[in-house]
């Protein structure tokens, strides 16, 4: 499959997986170190946003011993310019401290994505300008000072109060390429209203606001463009035609020639809003608005990017069929972008969270299912996988996350950071007409004992929830099962069926196509918008 989504550490990620000069434009927005907590909300049937929420990453770097470990690779491999400036950091500038931590996790990931990158190939840095000018030393030790192409400024937002300095409104996005032999597509950008109302002074016997543009193009000539039009012998004046006489013919038939009043002055031809292909891309970008809460668009990811960004992005350094590649996939708004506008795409995440959040995006907006139309590589296919991830460096909450994603679950956290509630999913599922229930998940991937069932009993009551399902990566005990059995059934009035309220799965089961019971559920994430355009369709022509 050309398309993957892959989970873990996106250095390890490319080290493994991702062969050299096999990517045509990369676009990377990595969390910064702004000492904040980005959650990830999730919305309540009616649309309102719920109090339940996870932590998705925890935006900070610290100096510790493996960032310590990965400075002294970079003195060991990378090369001497960067070996130079990395060390000018540290003993010079800015010290062992988190910003030093940061520019270290970013540098070999850098040299990495210098690595898989085609000669022809561009990569994109969206960063905010609290690290930006650090970042652009980087990225010139790295890809060097010749092809750094542009610094793009994009007004993410249009006021942000700030008492003791301008308000900070805008990111930073730094456009490198690899080599000089790289790809540029025309890409135009809507004129500024201001502009069309400046430029657009003229207006016609239908009320229709036009400019006047010359006809004329400097310099004589012998050939027919040279020869007198109307009457108007514009080799007289050093010029001569910019079109020619059978085209003048035809647009003053249509009424598209302008004919000044004042003797002898010259025709010119009418171009209106319409006629204007846009402004040539330029690098500050006003005209992409950020997706504001109530945005069809918005799926609760709070660093959420405009599709419209990445679609300019994609536009003029890619063609179709190429590659694109995001390392922090976030919610996927690169790779959607990239599907949309026909590109191969490769996503990396390091939380199985995100993994899922992209899977459901993918289905809402192009019906792509995982190991149909793209493969998720990094997800457990087995027991022995789903072990492997549960005694993993931060095991416990990547299992529990994907775990969850097996029952369509939605992970759960008490407002109280740390708060133990027993509960680390729900489902909800209507209860009966117009109302809605949760049912409490817990997952397991520990030892597991009839203790475990009797406290997730406590939880259901405590909840006053309907329902109980208990995920373990061990096998039930006979007391598990018996203890779960006490618990009753749960009658749905709606469906005029009865359930176990406390069910018992195990991975192995899952894997094996077992669901939980329990009426029709309600859609746990917020849908994204359908794409509806055919695929041969999908690609915006440019104009």
């Amino acid at each position: 499959m050309d398309n993957k989504l892959y989970y873990g550490d996106n250095l390890h990620i490319l080290r493994e997986f991702i062969p050299d000069e096999s990517v045509d434009l990369i676009y990377l927005d990595p969390p910064f170190n702004s000492k904040a907590d980005y959650n990830i909300l999730f919305r309540e049937p009616n649309g309102s946003m719920s109090d339940a929420q996870i932590t998705a990453f925890e935006d900070t770097w610290h100096w510790n011993i493996e960032i310590e470990r990965a400075f002294q690779e970079l003195q060991e491999t990378a090369p001497k310019n960067v070996v130079e400036m990395m060390q000018a950091f540290r003993d010079n500038v800015i010290g062992k401290n988190d910003m030093m931590a940061y520019l270290t996790i970013m540098c070999i990931r850098l040299i990495e994505l210098r690595r898989v990158l085609k000669d022809t190939g561009s990569i994109y840095l969206h960063c905010d300008p609290t690290a930006s000018h650090y970042l652009k030393l980087l990225l010139d030790s790295i890809f060097w000072g010749q092809n750094f192409r542009s610094e793009i400024i994009w007004i993410r937002t249009f006021a942000h109060s700030s008492a003791n300095r301008p308000g900070p409104v805008h990111d930073v996005i730094f456009l490198y390429s690899k080599s000089t032999n790289y790809i540029w597509n025309i890409v135009y950008q809507e004129y500024d209203p201001l502009y069309l109302e400046t430029f657009l002074d003229q207006v016609d016997e239908n009320n229709q606001r036009y400019m006047r543009v010359d006809l004329t193009g400097a310099g004589i000539s012998k050939g027919e463009s040279g020869k007198p039009w109307r009457g108007i012998d514009v080799s007289s004046k050093g010029r001569h035609w910019a079109y020619n006489p059978e085209t003048l013919e035809k647009w003053d038939q249509e009424g598209k020639i302008h004919w000044p009043k004042k003797k002898g002055g010259m025709p010119r031809l009418k171009r209106y809003k319409e006629d204007l292909p846009g402004v040539l891309l330029q690098d500050v970008w006003k005209d992409i608005r950020p997706i504001h809460n109530l945005s069809k668009e918005r799926l609760g990811f709070p660093t959420q990017k405009p599709i419209t960004l990445l679609e300019r992005i994609i536009k003029a350094s890619s063609n179709k069929g190429d590659v694109v590649l995001d390392p922090f996939c976030g919610c996927g708004t690169t790779i959607a972008a990239a599907q949309k506008l026909n590109r191969k795409w490769i996503g990396i995440d390091i939380t199985h969270l995100a993994i899922n959040l992209m899977k459901y995006r993918l289905n809402d907006m192009f019906e792509l299912k995982a190991g149909k139309e793209y493969e998720v590589i990094g997800e457990p296919k087995d027991l022995s996988g789903a072990k492997e991830l549960a005694n993993s460096v931060d095991g416990r909450y990547q299992f529990q996350f994907w775990a969850l994603s097996l029952i369509n679950a939605i992970p759960y956290q008490d407002k109280k950071k740390g708060a133990d509630t027993g509960i680390d999913g729900y489902i909800r599922f209507i209860h009966e007409k117009g109302k809605y229930k949760h049912a409490v998940v817990q997952v397991k991937s520990g030892h597991v004992s009839v203790k475990d069932i009797r406290d997730l009993g406590h939880v259901i009551e405590r909840e006053q929830s309907e329902l109980g399902f208990f995920i373990t990566l061990e096998a039930p005990t006979k007391p598990m099962l018996v203890e779960a059995s006490k618990k009753g059934l749960y009658h749905s009035e709606v469906w005029n069926r009865d359930y176990p309220r406390l069910q018992i799965f195990t991975i192995e089961e899952l894997f094996a196509g077992k669901k939980p019971e329990y009426p029709s559920s309600v859609y746990q994430y917020k849908r994204a918008e359908r794409v509806q355009e055919k695929k041969e369709n999908m690609d915006l022509n440019f104009k």
